[in-house]
């Protein structure tokens, strides 16, 4: 029985041989850079009646671009536009960006990120982790 035992602990480590060898150096610190095309615009979507949850949203989606990227937003590089989706002049807008209801977007050239359901989950009761989700978004684009 040790014999097999030992045996088997061999045959293992004669395997596993080739995998030590092996470089497995990888960088998984690297964050992929995005370019940068245009201003980056966040987008807040809502219809004309309006909740206290739906009105937090935007206020709170505001709040967190003036406190994090207020010299950006008076050089234009970062656009906040809240847009009423009943609205009829707005419907180019909503079909470009495939809007069919209450959305929180963060828009940069071609590349969209909806953060709807984080809008809502946190504006009220959490808005600190609203606006860092929010913070961390346009980061990837502006970096």
């Amino acid at each position: 029985m040790k014999k097999i035992g030992i045996t088997i602990i061999v045959a293992v480590m004669w395997a596993l041989a080739p995998v030590q060898s092996m470089n497995f150096n990888m960088d998984f610190t690297a964050v992929p850079q995005v370019a940068k095309s245009g201003p980056v615009e966040v987008y807040y979507f809502h219809m004309s009646r309006r909740c206290m949850t739906c009105q937090t949203v935007e206020k709170v989606a505001e709040e967190a671009l003036t406190e994090n990227f207020k010299q950006a937003l008076e050089k234009g590089e970062i656009v906040f536009k809240s847009v009423n989706i009943e609205d009829k002049a707005n419907k180019a807008l909503l079909k470009k960006l495939k809007v069919s209801g209450q959305a929180l977007l963060v828009v940069n050239g071609t590349e969209k990120i909806d953060i709807t359901d984080k809008g809502f989950l946190y504006a009220v009761n959490e808005p600190a982790k609203l606006k860092l989700e929010i913070k961390t978004h346009i980061l990837r684009f502006i970096k």
